[in-house]
């Protein structure tokens, strides 16, 4: 039986890694790397940093496969992202049957938690219950940027006795949270913080987390809002890509 390991490396820094991951990095034989193009070479090299660093047996391999994109243009959302995870269990069953012995064991490094807006699992469970391919799989869980954007302001996410939503820059401009006191925010390429109503929210930004490039920015939204979104602009003209999240904290 062919056997899957998806591993969370963490937000960025490869001293992230936990224990846990470090004994499933040492079990792998082939490792499957997701090219997502040249502005984000940086993304398969920390992988293959993290590892040259932690696994004893230099035996292992890597099959790399180029990462499907979503069609981000004047489409429907949940369309576009039904034929992104599509072709991505096509490349997905591709590796697992043409890569893969049977017998050994397949890994997917997967960046932050695999079970936070990450598609890996949820297209593992798809793939076996169309039969597709056979195999078993375990998900070892990782630092997501969330805990990094906290640790790095010294912040706690929630406030005593209060909830905390995890929601996207999509649903935030649509006004589609709750009333909650501390937002996280991810996948936002629109700025959404600007549709917040009260100009006293804190915010506490951060881009490119755990890695040399980080980015960290708070304060009130009426003081530094304007000023993120030039960073974030610069960034992105920089490096081709960014990848932020952020706190919105209630006065």
């Amino acid at each position: 039986m062919k056997r899957l390991l998806v591993i969370g490396i963490g937000a960025g820094n490869p001293d992230y890694i936990t224990m846990q991951a470090v004994k499933a990095l040492n079990q792998v034989d082939v490792f499957f790397l997701m090219d997502k193009g040249q502005s984000k070479d940086k993304l398969i090299d920390l992988r293959r940093e993290i590892c040259e660093r932690y696994i004893t047996d230099p035996s292992y391999r890597f099959a790399e496969a180029h990462s499907p994109e979503r069609d981000r243009g004047d489409v429907d959302y949940l369309a576009s992202v039904g034929d992104l995870n599509r072709a991505k269990k096509q490349t997905f069953v591709r590796l697992i049957n043409d890569e893969l012995a049977d017998g050994q064991c397949g890994g997917f490094l997967v960046w932050g938690d695999p079970a936070l807006y990450d598609s890996t699992v949820r297209i593992l469970q798809e793939i076996l219950a169309a039969g597709l391919c056979a195999f078993e799989f375990e998900v070892i869980p990782g630092i997501t940027s969330v805990q990094a954007l906290a640790a790095q302001h010294k912040v706690p996410l929630n406030t005593i006795g209060r909830s905390i939503e995890i929601t996207t820059g999509r649903r935030l401009a649509a006004g589609q949270v709750s009333d909650t006191d501390s937002l996280v925010v991810m996948l936002d390429a629109e700025d959404s913080y600007h549709h917040v109503a009260d100009p006293e929210t804190r915010i506490y930004w951060g881009a490119y987390l755990g890695t040399p490039d980080e980015i960290l920015l708070s304060g009130k939204l009426k003081d530094v809002a304007d000023e993120i979104e030039r960073v974030r602009k610069a960034a992105r003209r920089e490096h081709g890509w960014i990848m932020d999240t952020y706190l919105l904290r209630k006065p």
